[in-house]
Protein backbone atom coordinates (compact mmCIF):
# COMPACT_ATOMS: atom_id res chain seq x y z
CA UNK A 1 0.00 0.00 0.00
CA UNK A 2 1.67 3.00 -1.32
CA UNK A 3 -0.77 6.36 0.37
CA UNK A 4 -0.44 9.79 -1.43
CA UNK A 5 0.60 12.54 0.97
CA UNK A 6 -0.67 15.83 0.49
CA UNK A 7 0.79 17.65 3.15
CA UNK A 8 3.52 15.97 4.77
CA UNK A 9 6.84 16.61 2.85
CA UNK A 10 9.93 14.35 3.22
CA UNK A 11 13.23 16.72 1.76
CA UNK A 12 15.58 14.91 -0.39
CA UNK A 13 18.50 16.07 -2.46
CA UNK A 14 18.31 15.85 -5.54
CA UNK A 15 19.19 12.45 -7.23
CA UNK A 16 19.21 10.81 -3.36
CA UNK A 17 17.58 8.05 -2.59
CA UNK A 18 13.48 9.02 -1.86
CA UNK A 19 10.33 6.42 -0.77
CA UNK A 20 7.29 6.26 -3.03
CA UNK A 21 4.23 8.44 -2.36
CA UNK A 22 6.56 10.87 -0.37
CA UNK A 23 6.59 8.74 2.61
CA UNK A 24 9.43 9.87 4.97
CA UNK A 25 10.53 5.33 5.87
CA UNK A 26 8.82 2.03 5.16
CA UNK A 27 7.93 -0.96 7.48
CA UNK A 28 7.32 -3.97 6.72
CA UNK A 29 5.61 -6.55 8.69
CA UNK A 30 7.12 -10.27 8.93
CA UNK A 31 5.68 -13.30 10.57
CA UNK A 32 7.98 -16.92 10.70
CA UNK A 33 7.15 -20.33 10.69
CA UNK A 34 3.38 -20.51 9.18
CA UNK A 35 2.05 -21.26 12.39
CA UNK A 36 -1.56 -21.82 12.52
CA UNK A 37 -2.70 -18.54 14.41
CA UNK A 38 -0.96 -16.72 11.51
CA UNK A 39 -4.12 -18.31 9.02
CA UNK A 40 -6.12 -17.80 11.57
CA UNK A 41 -5.94 -14.83 13.20
CA UNK A 42 -3.28 -12.69 11.55
CA UNK A 43 -4.37 -12.46 8.10
CA UNK A 44 -8.06 -11.72 8.87
CA UNK A 45 -6.47 -8.52 10.72
CA UNK A 46 -4.31 -7.49 7.84
CA UNK A 47 -6.42 -8.34 5.04
CA UNK A 48 -8.93 -5.92 6.97
CA UNK A 49 -6.70 -2.90 7.04
CA UNK A 50 -5.10 -3.56 3.43
CA UNK A 51 -1.94 -4.21 5.10
CA UNK A 52 0.19 -6.74 3.05
CA UNK A 53 2.92 -9.01 4.90
CA UNK A 54 5.64 -11.23 4.60
CA UNK A 55 5.24 -14.40 5.83
CA UNK A 56 8.17 -16.90 5.86
CA UNK A 57 6.75 -20.41 5.87
CA UNK A 58 8.14 -23.77 7.08
CA UNK A 59 6.36 -26.13 4.28
CA UNK A 60 5.49 -28.81 6.57
CA UNK A 61 3.38 -26.20 7.83
CA UNK A 62 2.30 -24.51 5.52
CA UNK A 63 0.69 -27.63 4.11
CA UNK A 64 -1.50 -27.81 6.89
CA UNK A 65 -3.19 -25.13 6.20
CA UNK A 66 -2.37 -25.07 2.20
CA UNK A 67 -5.92 -23.54 1.48
CA UNK A 68 -5.41 -20.62 3.38
CA UNK A 69 -2.01 -19.89 2.32
CA UNK A 70 -2.55 -19.93 -1.24
CA UNK A 71 -5.92 -17.26 -0.78
CA UNK A 72 -2.91 -15.27 1.02
CA UNK A 73 -0.98 -15.41 -1.89
CA UNK A 74 -3.28 -14.62 -4.08
CA UNK A 75 -4.29 -11.48 -1.70
CA UNK A 76 -1.02 -10.11 -2.13
CA UNK A 77 0.84 -10.82 1.03
CA UNK A 78 4.62 -12.45 0.17
CA UNK A 79 5.39 -15.93 0.88
CA UNK A 80 9.42 -16.01 1.88
CA UNK A 81 12.13 -19.25 2.00
CA UNK A 82 12.19 -20.15 5.72
CA UNK A 83 14.01 -23.29 4.85
CA UNK A 84 13.14 -26.91 4.98
CA UNK A 85 14.32 -27.99 8.27
CA UNK A 86 15.10 -24.59 10.43
CA UNK A 87 18.05 -25.54 11.19
CA UNK A 88 20.18 -23.13 14.14
CA UNK A 89 22.49 -23.54 16.58
CA UNK A 90 23.31 -26.91 18.53
CA UNK A 91 23.34 -24.72 21.81
CA UNK A 92 19.14 -25.57 21.58
CA UNK A 93 18.17 -28.67 22.54
CA UNK A 94 15.76 -29.23 19.75
CA UNK A 95 17.99 -28.09 16.86
CA UNK A 96 20.86 -30.22 18.17
CA UNK A 97 20.26 -33.10 15.75
CA UNK A 98 19.88 -30.43 12.68
CA UNK A 99 22.78 -27.91 14.04
CA UNK A 100 24.12 -25.07 11.98
CA UNK A 101 27.47 -26.19 13.23
CA UNK A 102 27.14 -29.74 11.36
CA UNK A 103 26.09 -27.74 8.16
CA UNK A 104 28.09 -27.40 5.20
CA UNK A 105 27.37 -24.44 2.49
CA UNK A 106 26.46 -26.91 -0.17
CA UNK A 107 23.90 -29.05 2.43
CA UNK A 108 22.21 -25.51 3.14
CA UNK A 109 22.47 -24.38 -0.28
CA UNK A 110 20.43 -27.72 -0.71
CA UNK A 111 17.58 -26.85 2.40
CA UNK A 112 17.76 -23.55 -0.07
CA UNK A 113 16.85 -24.77 -3.09
CA UNK A 114 13.80 -27.82 -1.83
CA UNK A 115 12.27 -24.90 0.41
CA UNK A 116 11.69 -23.18 -3.00
CA UNK A 117 10.47 -25.71 -4.69
CA UNK A 118 8.42 -26.90 -2.09
CA UNK A 119 6.63 -23.19 -1.99
CA UNK A 120 6.26 -23.41 -5.51
CA UNK A 121 4.92 -26.81 -5.87
CA UNK A 122 2.22 -26.06 -3.27
CA UNK A 123 1.35 -22.54 -4.21
CA UNK A 124 2.59 -21.89 -7.71
CA UNK A 125 4.51 -19.07 -6.94
CA UNK A 126 8.69 -19.11 -5.83
CA UNK A 127 9.97 -16.97 -2.53
CA UNK A 128 11.99 -14.36 -3.73
CA UNK A 129 13.73 -13.68 -0.26
CA UNK A 130 14.38 -15.47 2.83
CA UNK A 131 14.47 -15.18 6.58
CA UNK A 132 17.46 -17.22 8.25
CA UNK A 133 16.20 -19.27 11.10
CA UNK A 134 16.83 -17.70 14.58
CA UNK A 135 18.65 -14.98 12.87
CA UNK A 136 21.71 -16.71 12.69
CA UNK A 137 23.80 -16.90 9.32
CA UNK A 138 26.89 -19.29 9.80
CA UNK A 139 27.56 -22.90 8.93
CA UNK A 140 30.25 -24.88 10.46
CA UNK A 141 32.07 -24.30 14.22
CA UNK A 142 35.62 -23.12 14.57
CA UNK A 143 38.63 -22.46 11.49
CA UNK A 144 35.48 -24.35 9.40
CA UNK A 145 32.80 -21.93 9.92
CA UNK A 146 31.50 -19.98 6.80
CA UNK A 147 28.70 -17.37 6.79
CA UNK A 148 25.79 -18.49 4.70
CA UNK A 149 25.02 -15.04 3.28
CA UNK A 150 26.75 -14.83 -0.18
CA UNK A 151 24.91 -17.77 -0.91
CA UNK A 152 21.84 -16.04 -0.13
CA UNK A 153 22.58 -12.65 -1.64
CA UNK A 154 23.21 -14.40 -4.76
CA UNK A 155 19.53 -16.77 -4.41
CA UNK A 156 17.15 -14.11 -3.29
CA UNK A 157 16.41 -10.46 -3.57
CA UNK A 158 17.12 -10.11 0.13
CA UNK A 159 17.83 -11.64 3.17
CA UNK A 160 16.12 -11.05 6.72
CA UNK A 161 17.84 -11.55 9.81
CA UNK A 162 16.52 -11.35 13.18
CA UNK A 163 16.80 -9.39 16.48
CA UNK A 164 19.10 -6.70 15.43
CA UNK A 165 19.96 -3.34 16.39
CA UNK A 166 19.87 -1.11 13.45
CA UNK A 167 17.43 0.42 11.21
CA UNK A 168 18.09 -0.63 8.01
CA UNK A 169 19.50 2.67 5.83
CA UNK A 170 18.12 2.48 2.39
CA UNK A 171 21.14 4.15 0.75
CA UNK A 172 23.77 1.45 2.28
CA UNK A 173 22.03 -1.39 3.88
CA UNK A 174 23.05 -5.26 2.81
CA UNK A 175 19.81 -6.46 1.28
CA UNK A 176 21.10 -9.93 2.18
CA UNK A 177 21.48 -9.47 5.55
CA UNK A 178 18.66 -6.99 6.86
CA UNK A 179 17.86 -6.01 10.22
CA UNK A 180 14.80 -6.80 11.98
CA UNK A 181 13.62 -6.33 15.03
CA UNK A 182 11.05 -8.42 17.33
CA UNK A 183 7.69 -8.02 17.60
CA UNK A 184 6.71 -10.18 20.15
CA UNK A 185 5.42 -9.52 23.61
CA UNK A 186 5.52 -5.51 22.13
CA UNK A 187 2.57 -3.45 22.86
CA UNK A 188 1.43 -1.13 20.24
CA UNK A 189 3.44 2.18 20.90
CA UNK A 190 6.72 0.08 21.31
CA UNK A 191 6.17 -0.91 18.00
CA UNK A 192 5.53 2.70 16.89
CA UNK A 193 8.31 4.01 18.47
CA UNK A 194 10.50 2.37 16.78
CA UNK A 195 8.50 3.48 13.33
CA UNK A 196 8.87 6.97 14.40
CA UNK A 197 12.41 6.79 14.89
CA UNK A 198 12.83 4.99 11.64
CA UNK A 199 10.38 7.69 9.85
CA UNK A 200 13.32 10.45 11.98
CA UNK A 201 15.79 9.15 9.70
CA UNK A 202 14.02 8.16 6.60
CA UNK A 203 14.66 4.37 7.19
CA UNK A 204 13.20 0.78 6.72
CA UNK A 205 12.32 -0.60 9.32
CA UNK A 206 11.40 -4.89 9.31
CA UNK A 207 9.50 -6.39 12.74
CA UNK A 208 9.47 -10.13 13.37
CA UNK A 209 6.35 -11.92 14.67
CA UNK A 210 5.18 -15.39 15.40
CA UNK A 211 2.39 -16.62 16.84
CA UNK A 212 -0.42 -13.82 16.94
CA UNK A 213 -2.66 -14.30 19.38
CA UNK A 214 -3.48 -12.73 23.39
CA UNK A 215 -0.32 -14.25 25.24
CA UNK A 216 1.84 -17.05 25.57
CA UNK A 217 5.58 -17.68 24.01
CA UNK A 218 6.07 -15.80 21.18
CA UNK A 219 3.36 -14.27 20.36
CA UNK A 220 2.88 -10.79 18.44
CA UNK A 221 -0.60 -9.57 20.43
CA UNK A 222 -3.00 -9.83 18.07
CA UNK A 223 -4.33 -6.09 19.49
CA UNK A 224 -0.72 -4.73 18.80
CA UNK A 225 -1.03 -5.87 14.93
CA UNK A 226 -4.80 -4.69 14.58
CA UNK A 227 -3.18 -1.24 16.57
CA UNK A 228 -0.33 -0.95 14.39
CA UNK A 229 -2.11 -1.06 10.72
CA UNK A 230 -4.64 1.19 11.86
CA UNK A 231 -1.90 3.82 12.59
CA UNK A 232 -0.32 3.27 9.35
CA UNK A 233 -3.60 3.54 7.24
CA UNK A 234 -3.26 7.48 8.33
CA UNK A 235 -1.63 9.55 6.25
CA UNK A 236 -0.19 11.03 8.66
CA UNK A 237 1.68 8.46 10.11
CA UNK A 238 4.32 9.27 7.05
CA UNK A 239 5.13 5.61 6.42
CA UNK A 240 5.08 3.42 3.45
CA UNK A 241 3.51 -0.15 4.49
CA UNK A 242 5.20 -3.17 1.97
CA UNK A 243 6.67 -6.68 1.49
CA UNK A 244 9.66 -7.44 2.40
CA UNK A 245 10.37 -7.60 -1.66
CA UNK A 246 8.21 -4.76 -2.38
CA UNK A 247 10.75 -2.45 -0.44
CA UNK A 248 13.50 -4.68 -1.38
CA UNK A 249 12.69 -4.22 -5.19
CA UNK A 250 12.78 -0.71 -4.70
CA UNK A 251 15.80 -0.06 -2.98
CA UNK A 252 17.47 -2.01 -5.85
CA UNK A 253 16.10 0.53 -8.20
CA UNK A 254 18.41 3.16 -6.80
CA UNK A 255 20.93 0.56 -6.91
CA UNK A 256 21.28 0.09 -11.00
CA UNK A 257 25.10 -0.92 -10.44
CA UNK A 258 23.55 -3.97 -8.65
CA UNK A 259 22.84 -7.07 -11.03
CA UNK A 260 21.01 -10.24 -9.84
CA UNK A 261 22.02 -13.10 -10.66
Amino acid sequence: MVPQYMEIRWMQKEGSFVWPGGARAAVSLSFDDARTSQTDTCLKILDFYGVKATFYVSPDRMLERIEQWKKAAADGHEIGNHTVTHPCTGNFDWSRRNALEDFTLEKMEAELVEANRLVKEALGIEPVTFAYPCGQTFVGRGEGTRSYVPLVGKKFLAGRAYMTEFLNNPEVCDLAQLSSAAMDGLASMDVITQIQKARDSGSWVIFTGHEVADKGFQVTRAATVEKICEWMRDPASGVWSGTVAEVAGHILSFRPQVTKV
